[in-house]
């Protein structure tokens, strides 16, 4: 098994890279609202999708936008707090647009950073997705604080020990656990072998088929939509498209 630390460095911030929203596109004909099923609401919908990801929203909503973000990414933590309150409560709340996040690894912390957000379910995930971006600046600082030394002596370890050091080195684990995920839960979910390798596959995919060349990058059915790495870009591509 051929895990992502063995291919990137613990701290690769670089690929991180944030594109214009200048280009425009013609506007599609307007979609109709969808009621969500009765007791229910699209903004608290959540499933995991086949490639891995969390999708927010009407599973048949007519216009789909997907997020290849990076735990690690300042960009993608940018995109967060200026997009997640619209995008779920005028979006996605109208049963138009759907919104599913996929993890895009950009090094060897964005392994247990993933896992641990996932580690609640669906329920919990982009709470806890959108938190870990706002404090994205104190937990990897702690990671860019790690010596040389600290990184070597965790290079050493088994793979699942070195995902388990990273989450404590960054604080990250007491993060989740005193947001309601168990001290067992964390600790299964960072020696979670199939669920790295979802991540491992979700990222291959992103290179083959999408070409990625920097998070956020962004899908709206199916499609990349080039220079669009803000909010307002995105949003208004999502307005050309119906929403």
């Amino acid at each position: 098994m051929k895990y992502i630390a063995f291919a990137l460095p613990l701290i690769l911030l670089s690929a991180c890279g944030q594109q214009a929203g200048n280009n425009t596109q013609a506007a599609a004909g307007a979609v109709a609202a969808a009621k969500p099923p009765a007791g229910t609401e699209w903004a608290t919908t959540v499933v995991e999708t086949p490639d891995g990801g969390m999708q927010m929203g009407n599973p048949n909503a007519p216009i789909k936008v997907v997020e290849y973000g990076s735990m690690s990414c300042s960009h993608c933590a940018d995109f967060s707090e200026q997009a997640s309150a619209a995008l779920r409560n005028t979006y996605i709340a109208s049963g138009k647009v759907s919104y599913e996040f996929r993890s895009y690894l950009l090094g060897g912390q964005d392994v247990p950073a993933t896992l641990l957000v996932q580690c609640g379910g669906t329920a919990s995930f982009f709470p806890l997705l959108e938190q870990a971006y706002a404090t994205q600046k104190e937990w990897l600082g702690k990671l860019v604080a790690i010596t040389a030394a600290e990184q070597q002596k965790i290079a050493t370890l088994p793979m699942t020990q070195q995902f388990a050091a990273i989450a404590n080195k960054t604080g990250l684990d007491t993060f989740v656990k005193q947001r309601g995920v168990s001290a067992a839960k964390v600790e299964a979910c960072l020696a979670n072998n199939a669920a790295v390798d979802k991540l491992m596959k979700m990222r291959e995919r992103a290179n083959s088929e999408y070409k990625l060349q920097g998070t956020p990058t962004f899908l709206i059915n199916g499609q990349v939509v080039p220079e669009t790495g803000t909010w307002e870009a995105l949003e208004a591509k999502i307005k050309a498209a119906g929403a």
